[in-house]
This record gives structure tokens, sequence and C-alpha cells, in this order.
């Protein structure tokens, strides 16, 4: 069986009404294992995401990357030509993808009845800052305030200064993850009760309710529990990891920085052995976690000296022949050239266009997880905008090109 082949989600037509980041990493999983995404762009502008991050041209190499494998259909909503494409196109799909402030479908006429009497079997996956319910329901939100809600803003950088961001969309990307897995949870549901001969799902369980900030709060850990049991309330340990030392990011004498986890109890005497100090190694005290934990600064200072006598690459040397967990901080220039990427087809190249000229051979990220030793193919980069209009309409729900036009509000979907 070739790569080509392997497509567990064949057969699957997923509805993407999302923007920005959170719906559309949803659909771009389901995209990957070879569902078909028909993402549903507003005319003129599309996705914002085609804005951000633009270093040229006027498609971004997020979009590309976020709406790979997807097919870009213009609709207008706010007609009624396009709203009842959009119906005709539930009628014919799976599941239903949208991270809209709650309330919009539904102002549209197109909530989750409506879409349920175009669809009785549709799955409809709802994307939002707080949920579809409770008091902060209707407030809007990006991931940036949900993050700080969940708790998790607070434990991340130095504890002498405020919180920082991490360097990605991390709570958009965790809610796509969860909305992926919700989304196949509810479908494997729909086809065993098929099997079962067990009768429709009711609407209230085809509805996937994704919250930003509880798609964080479920990556807390012991957060609660450790507070509420123990009255314990965590806070910024840097690049350290709570309770656990000697683990940490060190600077070396090039510059660069190297991650080192030597937390483990056999694999602390080794460690400290080998940056000569056999007397740390030795001490009573640090036999145990949480006696190193106590003398974190000691043990952090100690192994600063070491790695600032030593390239990064001397550092990790080192280290890997001692058997001490440790890796170097990689640049986007490191993964570009691994070795270990390369091998699991982890960059995949592609000559992409800006909407002004092609740059090309440009790599971008292979699929997680792989099947078999490789990432799957990349089938095709996040489309041009409406690029599959008249493909879908005019295929699909056998539209004639004045009714895609006025489906689409653009006369250019019938060159699409």
């Amino acid at each position: 069986m070739t790569h080509e082949t392997i497509a567990p989600l064949d057969g699957v037509r997923v509805l993407e009404l999302g923007n920005y980041i959170a719906a559309p990493t949803a659909g771009r999983l389901l995209a990957d294992f070879g569902a078909e995404v028909i993402k549903v762009e507003r005319p003129g502008t599309g996705d914002e995401l085609r804005n951000w991050r633009l270093h040229k041209g006027n498609t971004s190499l997020l979009y590309r990357t976020l709406n790979r494998n997807k097919k870009s259909v213009v609709l207008d909503l706010r007609t009624e030509a396009g709203k009842q494409a959009v119906l005709a196109l539930v009628a014919k799909s799976d599941i239903l993808l949208e991270n809209f402030r709650p309330g919009t479908l539904e102002k549209w006429g197109l909530g989750p009845e409506v879409l349920n009497e175009a669809n009785p079997d549709l799955i409809v996956t709802r994307i939002s800052a707080f949920g579809q319910t409770g008091p902060l329901s209707e407030r809007p939100g990006f991931a940036a305030v949900a993050e700080a809600y969940s708790g998790f803003r607070n434990l991340v950088g130095d504890p002498d200064r405020a919180p920082v961001r991490v360097g990605v969309s991390i709570g958009d990307s965790i809610a796509g993850l969860y909305a992926a897995f919700g989304s196949m949870m509810s479908l494997y549901q729909r086809e065993a009760r098929r099997r079962n001969a067990a009768g429709a799902v009711p609407l209230t369980e085809r509805i996937i309710d994704v919250a930003l900030n509880e798609a964080m709060f479920s990556m807390m850990e012991s957060l609660i529990p450790d507070y509420q049991g123990y009255g314990v309330d965590r806070q910024r340990v840097g690049g350290r990891m709570e309770g656990i030392a000697p683990s940490n990011a060190y600077v070396c004498k090039d510059g660069a920085s190297i991650v080192v986890a030597g937390n483990g109890d056999s694999i602390y005497q080794r460690y400290m052995q080998t940056i000569g100090r056999p007397d740390l190694a030795e001490d009573p005290e640090l036999q145990s976690n949480a006696g190193r934990w106590a003398r974190r600064e000691e043990l952090d200072q100690a192994i600063g000296e070491w790695s600032g006598q030593l390239t990064a690459a001397e550092a990790l040397a080192a280290l890997d022949a001692a058997g001490v967990p440790a890796g170097p901080i990689y640049t986007a220039a490191d993964i570009s050239t691994d070795s270990q990427y390369a091998a699991r087809g982890m960059i995949q190249k592609f000559d992409v266009s800006t909407g002004e000229d092609i740059l090309p051979g440009v790599g971008f990220p292979g699929i997680v997880p792989v099947i078999g030793d490789q990432s799957l193919p990349i089938r095709n980069l996040g489309p041009d905008l409406g690029e599959n209009t008249r493909e879908i309409l005019g295929g699909l729900l056998d539209m004639d090109a004045a009714q895609i036009e006025a489906a689409s509000g653009r006369k250019e979907a019938l060159q699409a």
C-alpha cells in the first residue's frame, strides 16, 4: 500500500465555516487523513488568516499551511442564495465546523435546528471562547484571553515578571485538536448506532461544544487538585518544571542554549559526575527529587557554570555519552536541515504562490501522526480564494452559472 492510498477518512465530507486558527486546524487534521473539507469563505477578503503574517502578495504562508488539503468555496451568507447554498452543502456533509461567536449562526438563520432539518445526521462542531452555555458564553474572545482564563498564562514565564505568551497560537491549536477528536467521536457514535440499528443520534449529542478556555484548562494537569487538596498554588518557574530538578535550559559558551532533563535519581548521579561535581552527586540531601527541588538554584548555578565553558555541541556530546537526556533548542534553520525530520517526511517542499509570484521549494510541516514509516504526503496547500467554487457548486450542487454568481456574490466565481 502506498502513502497515496492511505486515507482513513475517505468518503467523509466536512463543511468548514471557520476563520482564523481553531476551526481551520480541526479541518486541517480531518483533511490530512482524507476527508473532503470544503472551506466556505466570504467574498472579497476570505478568511482573515490570508492576511496574517503576510510578508508578500495576498495570501500568507500561515493560511497555506493551516488550510492545506482543503477546497475553497466563496459564498455570501448575507444573501438568501448564499444561505441556501450552505444548507444544500450541509445536506451532503457529515460534519460542520464553525468558530464564530455564539449566536452568529443563529442570527444568520443557520442554527443547529435549521441545520438538522437539512441533514438529520449532521455533526455540528462549534468552537468559541467560553462555550455555547454559561454566563460568559456570549463574550467574544481570542485564544489569548481564553489561555489567561484557563490558568495557563499564569504559569508561563519567569516568576519575577508578568506572564508571557508562548510563541504559537497554542489555545487555538489545542481547541482545534479537541474539535477534530470530538467530531470523529461523534461520527463513530453515529456509524455504530447505524450498524446496531439503534436509531439516529439525537441532535443534542451531535453538537460538539469546544471552549477555548476549557481546552487549555484540560491541559493544566493537577493544577486544581493540588490547590484544592493541599492549598498549593503553582507559580511560574521559568524554564524549570514545577517540583522537578534539575531540569532546565542552560546557555553554552557559543551562545546557544541546550535543554537537559537530569531529574531521575540514577540519571542525576551520572549528570553530576559529567559536570565534574561528584560532591553534589554524593550529597545525602540530593538523593531524592524533593531535596533537589529545594536546592534547585544551587544545582542550576553549578550546571550553568559547566555549560558556559563548552560549546553546545561539546556539552551535548558529553551528556549523551553519559546517558543524560539532553538536546539542542532548535530554530527554524535547525529543523530545516535535521535528518530525523527529513527521514520521516516532516518537511515537504512545494512551489507556492504568494498571489503575486511563486516561491520555489518552500518546506511545509508534514502530517501527524505518521501512518507507516513516513508522513503522508500533503495533497495541496491552502487554496486560492474561491479556487473550488465552480467545482463544488456546479458539480456537487448542480448549480448553473447564474446560481453560482448569486450564491457567491461575485462574477469571478464563474472562472474559479
